[in-house]
């Protein structure tokens, strides 16, 4: 795992004069948070570009620094030493194939941040011998505290791979994975794992509702703990388990809840919602290549 800061500051512009040009295909969500992100980071302005069809869409990327906008995708990659692919996973196909003759010819690292689709598909629709790294981020990247898995083909150079390190880490903690199907168990944990935690909120909320509190009451103090639990599971030096234990005081109130959650299986709830993203993610890569 890697902090953003831990690559950005020995690529400055001030000792590195190497930096990689990078363009993005695709103005949306994602795009921005990765290109907000870089922007914080100190990464150049300059060195950045994006396109995209809506205007409306480059207009918001243009303010939030010189970044250099187009809607022509080939204009955009042709200097580009990256290209990042933000585009829904169902129009993938039609972006690249116009884009192989360049992307053969120069070879840039193509990142895809697209659910779904596999290397072989990317490899296919941009050209043989372009490397590829695959990556699945999720929500909280927009603000720079996501959390995605990488994957990258065997024609990406280890400068190539520091580089997807770096601009992945700007948005939050980056996993690599050795083997590309390891990215369907990282959709069913952290792509979709935000949903988990926002239902148990939901339901948490809802029951101390039930117990008397005020909805604002209710919403402020499920929201607080679930960001308290998570910043000591980061910060602390012992796994989540030690942690429960920690809290949970013999024949107190938590261990009633704890008991109360084993009772109904919440071990056996968790793994199979977790099976059963799992295989739709296999199965969205038939259908999407």
């Amino acid at each position: 795992m890697t902090k953003p800061t831990d690559h950005l500051s020995s690529n400055s512009p001030d000792t590195n004069t190497a930096i990689a040009k990078i363009a993005f295909i695709g103005a949306g969500n994602m795009a921005r948070s990765l290109i907000g992100g870089l922007l914080k980071q100190g990464y150049p302005a300059s060195h950045i570009a994006c396109s995209d069809p809506m205007e409306a869409s480059l207009t918001s990327i243009a303010a939030m620094g010189a970044v250099s906008t187009s809607t022509s995708n080939t204009d955009t990659i042709a200097a580009a030493d990256v290209v990042i692919l933000a585009v829904k996973p169902q129009v993938m196909r039609e972006v690249l194939t116009p884009l192989m003759p360049m992307l053969t010819s120069k070879k840039p690292l193509l990142i895809s941040i697209a659910a779904g689709i596999s290397c072989d598909s990317l490899q296919n629709w941009a050209g043989e011998g372009v490397p590829i790294v695959r990556c699945m981020p999720n929500t909280p990247a927009l603000l720079q505290v996501g959390a995605t898995g990488l994957y990258a083909t065997d024609a990406v150079s280890a400068a190539q791979h520091k580089t997807a390190d770096v601009i992945l880490s700007a948005v939050g903690t980056v996993v690599w994975v050795k083997q590309e199907n390891e990215l369907d168990a990282v959709t069913a944990v952290s792509g979709s794992g935000p949903a988990y935690f926002f239902l148990l909120m939901e339901a948490m909320q809802a029951a101390g509702e039930k117990l008397g509190l005020t909805a604002e009451a209710a919403a402020q103090l499920t929201q607080q703990t679930a960001l308290g639990a998570a910043r000591m599971a980061i910060e602390s030096d012992v796994d989540v388990a030690e942690l429960r234990k920690r809290v949970t005081s013999p024949n107190g109130t938590t261990q009633a809840a704890v008991e109360s959650f084993i009772a109904n299986n919440i071990e056996d709830t968790v793994e199979q919602a977790l099976q059963a993203a799992f295989t739709r993610s296999q199965s969205l890569a038939k259908e999407l290549g």
